[in-house]
């Protein structure tokens, strides 16, 4: 299983190297598990469609073939070298799964027609109350925006489920140790529980999973969400999901984070949404915190300045969830790699003063979650917080403390009382007095006994 102390390294394989292969990524793996990163996330490795292909390489979400290894990447050995090198590290490897939608020229689409939503359909196709297409007539999307993949039509068939379950069982046994699964909140639910249910093969007499693999659910924004709600599509929130997966992404989080960083909110607009995802999902469902993935741009250059980049980066590793690092990320780079085209990340521009800080922020926070299980925040007032993990609920001294100054302002904040401990970076003995403070960069502290 998965608990909170571990941290998902995400690679997009295709532009991780100069040769955007398995073979070239292989050297690298040792670079990620010294960075802290226990899990290695990839993109889709399969084989992308031809027909309405965007770019001149097209998208790895646009899939042709999900049995199939795409041969710019190499070949299933590579594969099986890739998981064996992890492995050998120590860090486990989960392959992204993309069962909402095919490339209009996949394998399944081609022979299986009939198990995709149909055009003109509208939310009709998701409801089972399809019609015979017109000859000719071309598969269905339920979003414009991905006008490179046809959607599959789960009412359709129950061989469709068979076929896909086979699927998640066959990489299963080539050695992976979790599927993060793409827009799963489109996917049927009952699919979800269905597929989770066989591949990992749990035993209802005991109660346990023969192959525990781990799942994590990418959900939607709630605007989007409630809009395909209200097209007629079936959608799945955040604490529905976790009746399946083990994590889910933080989305549902994310729009208030854009409100704050667009300055249309306060960081604790963010903050307070923390106790609604602590009790409004099941016991122990874990999120997933990022500030950037292959979807979203850098957040080196979301920030206007490297402190406040900082103290989101800080802040976001030590809040309540599993810490998620898109590659790159750790060198504060800030140009995102085209998702379809040949776009090699740049890693000589990167800021290595930059990663050596982020790799001890993230050890510092994995340390602090597994002994100091519990969180709790103060606000400090402009901008500033104070972030508190004791090892016990309602402890009157936290264990560990990150002090962040999300909102970059520059004047100074008065403390209750005095906060001291010894500093990550250098571990000299600091001391805030209950007076007036002036922060900018992040301070973390691990607490005095």
């Amino acid at each position: 299983m998965i608990d909170e102390s571990s941290a998902i390294y995400q690679i997009y394989l295709r532009n991780f190297t100069l040769e955007g292969t398995f073979a070239a990524a292989l050297p690298e793996l040792r670079r990620v598990a010294d960075l802290g990163c226990d899990w290695v996330c990839l993109t889709p490795i399969h084989p992308i469609g031809i027909e309405a292909r965007k770019g001149s390489m097209g998208s790895p979400y646009a899939i042709a073939d999900y049995r199939a290894i795409d041969p710019e990447l190499g070949t299933i050995d590579d594969f099986r070298a890739f998981l064996a090198a992890a492995h050998d590290l120590g860090v486990k490897v989960m392959m992204d799964v993309v069962y909402n939608h095919t490339s209009p020229d996949s394998v399944l689409a081609r022979e299986h027609p009939e198990w995709f939503m149909q055009e003109g359909k509208g939310p009709a196709a998701s409801r089972g109350e399809l019609e015979d297409p017109a000859p000719g007539s071309r598969l269905g999307r339920k979003c414009e925006d991905w006008s490179d993949v046809v959607d599959f039509d789960y009412s359709s068939s129950p061989e469709l489920w068979m076929e896909l379950i086979s699927t998640l069982a066959y990489w299963r046994d080539q050695g992976v140790d979790g599927f993060r699964c793409d827009v799963a909140s489109l996917v049927p639910l009952d699919f979800w529980k269905q597929a989770r249910q066989r591949v990992n093969q749990y035993d209802p007499g005991t109660r346990r999973e023969r192959y525990p693999l781990v799942w994590l659910a990418e959900s939607v924004h709630p605007a989007f969400l409630k809009k395909m709600r209200e097209s007629g599509y079936g959608a799945w929130s955040e604490p529905e999901l976790h009746a399946v997966f083990d994590l889910t992404y933080d989305y549902d989080g994310w729009e208030r984070l854009e409100a704050v960083w667009a300055g249309r909110k306060r960081a604790d607009f963010y903050l307070d949404y923390l106790y609604v995802q602590e009790t409004l999902y099941p016991k122990g469902a874990k999120k997933l915190r990022f500030l950037e993935n292959h979807d979203q741009e850098r957040a080196a250059g979301k920030f206007v300045t490297r402190s406040r980049f900082m103290a989101w980066t800080a802040m976001m590793y030590f809040v309540p969830g599993v810490a998620f690092v898109y590659m790159g990320q750790e060198f504060a780079l800030e140009h995102r790699p085209n998702l379809f085209e040949k776009d090699p990340v740049d890693w000589a521009s990167g800021d290595s003063e930059f990663r050596e800080w982020f790799g001890k922020v993230l050890a510092f926070s994995k340390k602090a979650k597994r002994e100091a299980p519990y969180f709790s925040w103060k606000d400090a007032g402009k901008g500033h917080i104070l972030l508190e993990r004791p090892a016990v609920p309602g402890a009157r001294k936290p264990s560990f403390v990150a002090f962040v100054n999300l909102e970059g302002w520059k004047s100074g904040i008065v403390l209750q009382e005095p906060v001291c401990g010894f500093e990550l970076l250098s571990g000299e003995r600091i001391c805030l007095e209950s007076g007036n403070n002036a922060l900018e960069d992040p301070l973390i502290l691990s607490m005095e006994d």
